[in-house]
């Protein structure tokens, strides 16, 4: 039986992707698969499809794409979670090796999925699964976030920012973030941080003097990366903890010794690259799926949404710098 897939015969910009029938995958033991209703586009997808990150393919054509939200189609032998007809979501594949969510189906380890947040549009909770994985990570099992801590997250619009944010709060941290205009500021108050740091206009001593009294934060969630790494280490609190979701970079560590500070790096990929504990990011999800219901976390859609044929589109579109939270495609 074949599907439609939007694939990547070779890597590139996002015009290289193209539509083509290929064989509907056929459900294994441990997996369920999943009609595809809707996705996301991550940074992490950008790379893979350009062939400068560790998860792109090895063979072609390639189906792209880990965040998927849909209606479970068959059930493998051996899955008791799931039964057909469940609306589910996750970050379940589209890295070396396996199949992602641009196409009509998906094949999905069990383990890395969990049922869909009731309350939410499939494009809603498309735009959750990598982007949310990676801030629990960070903020829950990195730096451990203790209520009344001050968390400074970088880029707080961002994908990983604004949920970053919502879950600092949530855990009862004091949550202040950069970001790049005013549009942005006004978001992110609504969003839950205590206050908004424009940082085109504001140095890094000027805003640690005036939301810690120049003793620094306790936690600096970095989301951009390179050169926003040292700023990151600047805005630290001694003994304070720095978590980044993108070290591809040369630094001086010295801040990182005469701190005393603690530095992690955060690659929510690597259970799905590594076939390792590939439970914890089911069991993460349904707790999400939870604070989603309650209304705790909602997902930041930027205006734009494609279908699933627009898919260079939104490529496109998320670098340019542009997009505002998570880029989505519908599946028509």
């Amino acid at each position: 039986m074949m599907m439609k897939a939007q694939v990547i015969t070779g890597f590139g910009g996002p015009e290289v992707f193209r539509e083509m029938l290929i064989p509907r995958p056929q459900v294994l033991p441990g997996h369920v698969l999943i009609r595809v209703a809707a996705t996301s586009v991550n940074p992490a997808d950008c790379k893979i499809r350009s062939g400068i990150s560790p998860a792109s393919p090895s063979s072609f054509p390639a189906v792209l794409h880990g965040d998927v939200a849909g209606i479970v189609e068959e059930v493998g032998e051996g899955v008791t979670k799931f039964r057909r007809g469940d609306e589910v979501f996750g970050c379940a594949g589209g890295v070396r090796g396996t199949g992602g969510a641009l196409a009509d189906y998906m094949l999905a380890d069990a383990r890395l999925i969990a049922r869909k947040p009731p309350n939410l549009t499939m494009a809603e909770a498309a735009a959750l699964p990598l982007v949310s994985i990676t801030a629990w990570e960070g903020l829950f099992e990195r730096a451990r976030i203790e209520p009344g801590q001050t968390v400074l997250v970088h880029g707080g619009t961002g994908g990983v920012g604004h949920i970053a944010v919502q879950l600092a709060k949530h855990a009862g941290a004091k949550v202040y973030t950069t970001v790049s205009s005013k549009e942005k500021m006004e978001i992110a108050m609504k969003l839950g941080a205590d206050a908004a740091i424009l940082y085109t206009k504001t140095a890094v001593d000027e805003y640690v003097s005036k939301y810690t009294d120049g003793n620094g934060f306790d936690v600096v969630f970095d989301t951009v990366g390179g050169n926003n790494l040292a700023l990151s280490f600047a805005a630290a609190a001694l003994n304070g903890t720095v978590i980044s979701i993108s070290t591809r970079s040369v630094q001086d560590l010295t801040p990182v010794h005469n701190k005393g500070l603690s530095l992690h790096g955060v690659f929510m990929l690597i259970p799905l690259l590594h076939n390792v504990r590939r439970e914890k990011h089911g069991d993460i999800l349904s707790r999400l799926s939870e604070l989603a219901a309650e209304g705790k976390i909602k997902p930041l859609l930027d205006p734009a949404s494609y279908d699933f044929s627009r898919v260079g589109e939104a490529h496109r579109h998320l670098e340019s710098g542009r997009a505002i939270g998570k880029v989505t495609l519908i599946h028509e």
